[in-house]
């Protein structure tokens, strides 16, 4: 009986480390996605910009260049 409580507090102490460690995963996760999604805003900023401006951008796909 004392064996199985020993057994059963160790593996809720292995699961709480675990647990704590995949909440740190997560929180260093979130941080590194706003960071991202803070520099595809400022880079969809950027071509809008330029866009506006009227400024030749890259041609994507099967777009022709202007030239043709």
């Amino acid at each position: 009986m004392t064996s199985d409580l020993v057994k059963l507090e160790e593996r809720i102490a292995e699961l709480s480390k675990v647990t704590d460690d995949l909440s740190e995963i997560v929180a260093r996760q979130d941080a590194e996605i706003a960071v991202l999604q803070r520099r595809v805003q400022m880079l969809m900023e950027r071509e809008a910009g330029r866009e506006a401006e009227g400024g030749g951008g890259v041609v994507l796909g099967d777009e022709r260049p202007p030239h043709y």
